[in-house]
């Protein structure tokens, strides 16, 4: 029970990790100042690097690597449509469910061979 709740909580670092890169790259691009913008950038992309250092502890490199880029790039893909009115083709949806459908995959084989040994 407490190793399912260590990896609960090392993806929901892994998933923070993943927005503040996406909210580092939504300030570089969203606020006029360069002081402020640059001070977002630092700030999100500090805080993403504590929040992925933090998934390490309770993941393996490769399930806290890719939940990490998963999330970054649904949710800056998402941003910039939403956001920035940046149009989204068919062929990002479809990447993005095989993304989504990899790191399923990789949960689930990861999950097995730990529960093996």
């Amino acid at each position: 029970m407490g190793n399912d709740n260590k990896e609960s909580r090392g993806y929901g670092w892994a998933i923070a990790a993943g927005l503040n890169a996406a909210l580092a790259a939504i300030s570089a691009k969203f606020f006029f100042s360069q002081l402020v913008k640059y001070s977002f950038v630092i700030l999100f992309n500090v805080t993403m690097w504590v929040c992925y250092t933090n998934s390490l502890r309770a993941l393996s490199s490769l399930q806290a690597t890719v939940t990490n880029f998963a999330t970054n790039f649904l949710s800056s893909g998402l941003a910039g449509f939403f956001l920035f009115g940046e149009a989204l083709s068919t062929k990002w949806f479809a990447g993005a469910l095989l993304i989504v459908m990899g790191v399923f995959v990789l949960t689930k084989s990861s999950i097995e061979t730990q529960k093996e040994d």
